[in-house]
């Protein structure tokens, strides 16, 4: 499938690269502290997140990783293949990659998905690596210089970056680094520490991968569609989940939302996780939130419109809409957080995050709304 699919990987990834370009910080003295500084630092995160959450991951301690642009990129874009098989294997099945043009058209997806990638690649910090987890692909054991991926169940740093905000406001790298753990560890706490989660999750995304159908046809109305969407709403479209969620059939939106009602109240609980867990460890914590909330607001024109088309932005809203949830059921009931690791059944729909009343009440906790 790796040549005949619809997306030339190895374009993605040369082309990702070179968009990513290089970060002189990268080859400077300052990058050696950050392995041995991430092998200390996430130890201590996973012992933070655990007394501020009660949670802690089923799997041992994290496996944490500093990786530079490249590396970042074919992770995630093994990621992409991983979670796609299935998709592509219905568009072989159809035939829908067929014709003389289609060596011209997985160049150009290839194109473009390393186009996209390369561009994230040089503003991502951390990451917590959940797609290829458990896998049987977790890398070398001795890894060196180039040969290093970020595979199954990791928590990564991607290096140049974090060392070139750090630089840049003058951040106090090892409060900085900690900081950034504890974000990242509360992701892998709530995948790995929650039965359930992973399972549940990733069934949700097959879910949605299946509900494409590759019909012609069916494309062809899709796309029908979204531009009357577009032309009734304008960008505005785009905000609950950018071009894949305008493109959605109903029944691949009713996925997508379950999706993004899961990975808000995910997003908000580890921002306030993190800014719990931080407090007496990191003395600059306000700080650092601050002005990453000021850098994700000030994007140039085009590079707005690029997050929104590509569901970035949504994604980046999910912190604050999750904090402001899990602020309302707090304020009916600290107690109420822990319903949430139950069952999956309990996960807050899109609507609930939007109005957390409706989720308070389907708790059995409405007679104690204020």
């Amino acid at each position: 499938m790796a040549s005949e699919g619809p997306i030339d990987w190895a374009i993605a990834e040369r082309v990702a690269i070179r968009v990513a370009g290089d970060e002189a910080l990268s080859q400077s003295y300052l990058a050696h502290s950050l392995p041995t500084d991430l092998a200390e630092l996430t130890p201590l995160a996973e012992d933070l997140v655990h007394r501020t959450t009660g949670l802690r991951s089923l799997g041992g301690p994290a496996r944490a990783v500093v990786v530079d642009r490249p590396e970042w990129i074919h992770a995630n874009l093994d990621s992409f293949r991983r979670i796609l098989a299935p998709l592509l294997d219905k568009m072989a099945e159809r035939g829908a990659m067929r014709g003389p043009a289609r060596a011209a058209a997985r160049a150009v997806a290839g194109t473009e998905v390393g186009a996209l990638l390369g561009w994230m690649s040089r503003r991502v910090l951390g990451q917590y690596d959940l797609l290829v987890a458990g896998d049987g692909d977790d890398g070398a054991e001795n890894p060196t210089h180039g040969e290093r991926r970020a595979a199954g169940d990791t928590v990564y740093l991607v290096g140049p970056n974090v060392l070139g905000i750090e630089k840049k406001w003058g951040f106090p790298p090892r409060e900085f680094r900690l900081w950034l753990a504890l974000h990242e560890v509360t992701h892998r706490a709530q995948f790995t520490g929650v039965p359930w989660m992973r399972d549940h999750y990733l069934g949700l995304v097959r879910e949605s991968i299946d509900a494409v159908d590759p019909d012609p046809k069916q494309l062809v109305d899709t796309l029908r569609s979204a531009v009357a969407s577009v032309r009734r709403e304008g960008l505005r479209a785009f905000d609950d989940g950018g071009l894949a969620g305008v493109l959605a059939t109903p029944r691949q939106r009713e996925v997508l939302d379950r999706i993004a009602g899961m990975m808000t109240l995910l997003e908000g609980h580890g921002d306030v996780t993190m800014d719990r867990a931080a407090e007496g460890h990191v003395p600059s914590a306000e700080r650092f939130g601050r002005i990453l909330r000021e850098r994700r607001q000030n994007q140039s024109p085009i590079a707005k419109v690029v997050l929104k088309l590509t569901g970035i932005e949504a994604k980046l809203n999910q912190y604050a809409q999750g904090e402001s949830f899990l602020a309302a059921v707090e304020a009916v009931d600290p107690a109420l957080v822990a319903r949430f690791w139950e069952d999956p059944v309990n996960l807050p729909t899109l609507e609930e995050i939007k109005a957390p009343e409706r989720w308070v009440a389907r708790m059995g906790a409405g007679d104690r709304v204020a």
